[in-house]
């Protein structure tokens, strides 16, 4: 069943025109992503983007793409949004791919240790018959074939350290850090390069004739582009994020023409002044995590980013939108709006929205 996404051939050429605009530093404005879903009493809705890793291996993607497709003709992207899936597999998928055993549980998935006596012992490899690879190739294939209205975005792969950290455990591998810095090395570099034949592979199975690229995270580009992460950097210092996640990060952007990173959590504020210097990342996309003030409540930092000459991404609500851009402006910011809103109240979020 391939869904037809409300979004007209007008409304493809009007977003397409403003976010190349932006990237290219032309936008007079910020960028604002709203997805309002349909108003069913009763019956909750489920998300677009569901964990793959809850249904059974032998259950063929084209049943389960239909059974999302009655959803994805209803939800109306407003502003700046694009129809855009994902296949779900869990954050740092990649950990999977390299033979991390897969458990689902009630709203997200976890990857766990692989058995070897030493990290020495640890030689990820290319494996194109791993099952989870092969689901992934599945799921992107289908998905690709029957939605072509729609951008497919690259399932979450991970980051280096994500992966190493899934493959040998975050205890562990903070002690490896310091016990054996040259082996983890090894192990990272081996580890980017895996990262960008699964990206390349998953690139050329999303097709050629898409709409542009997307990842799971709300964004668009007309090229290869990707939401860069690090969280497990969250825990080590400058010096260890520069030898260790640094040079991932410039071989991704070297690859990707549209790299963006995923800040994380105050802990890692202290390796901004790296990304900053990093001249092919694009942009920075912010999250305060759990228990913190939201992206509005840090308008120093968001300027720092800005004044780097990076673009800047938010989940934020509307007033959170209105305070960043009444403050600091608008342009170079994506503002995703994060509440569950009416038609009517984002039409009108929208009518009234200034800069």
């Amino acid at each position: 069943m391939q869904p037809e996404p409300q979004f007209t051939t007008v409304d493809w050429s009007r977003a397409s025109a403003n976010w190349q605009a932006w990237w290219a530093g032309e936008l007079p404005r910020p960028l604002v992503w709203i997805e309002v879903y349909p108003d069913l009493p009763g019956i909750e809705i489920p998300g677009t983007d569901p964990f793959l890793t809850e249904y059974p291996l032998d259950l063929p993607a084209g049943e389960i793409l239909d059974a999302l497709a009655p959803l994805l003709a209803q939800v109306r992207y407003l502003g700046d949004a694009v129809p855009k899936v994902w296949p779900n597999f869990g954050a740092g998928v990649v950990a999977a791919f390299l033979g991390s055993p897969v458990e689902y549980r009630t709203g997200t998935t976890w990857f766990g240790t692989v058995d070897t006596a030493t990290l020495a012992d640890l030689h990820p490899v290319y494996n194109p018959a791993n099952v989870w690879w092969r689901r992934a190739q599945e799921f992107s294939r289908t998905a690709a074939q029957r939605w072509g209205n729609f951008i497919i975005g690259h399932t979450d792969l991970g980051g280096n350290l994500d992966i190493l950290a899934s493959l040998r455990g975050t205890q562990a591998l903070l002690t490896d850090l310091h016990d054996s810095p040259e082996e983890v090395e090894r192990l990272v570099t081996e580890i980017t390069a895996l990262w960008l034949r699964y990206y390349t592979e998953l690139s050329i199975l999303l097709g050629k004739e898409k709409r542009g690229y997307s990842c799971w995270a709300p964004i668009w580009a007309p090229e290869p582009c990707y939401m860069l992460q690090s969280d497990f950097a969250y825990m080590i210092s400058p010096k260890m994020f520069e030898r260790f996640v640094l040079p991932d990060l410039e071989a991704c952007c070297a690859h990707l023409d549209y790299g963006f990173y995923h800040l994380d959590g105050k802990g890692q504020i202290r390796h901004l002044d790296m990304l900053l210097s990093l001249k092919r990342l694009r942009g920075i996309q912010w999250i305060p995590g759990d228990g913190a003030p939201p992206p509005e409540e840090w308008l120093p930092l968001l300027k720092r980013i800005r004044d780097g000459g990076k673009l800047c991404q938010l989940f934020v609500t509307r007033a959170g939108a209105q305070k960043i851009s009444h403050e600091l402006g608008g342009e170079g910011f994506l503002f995703c709006i994060d509440e569950a809103l009416t038609l009517q109240e984002a039409e009108e979020f929208l009518a009234t929205f200034t800069i």
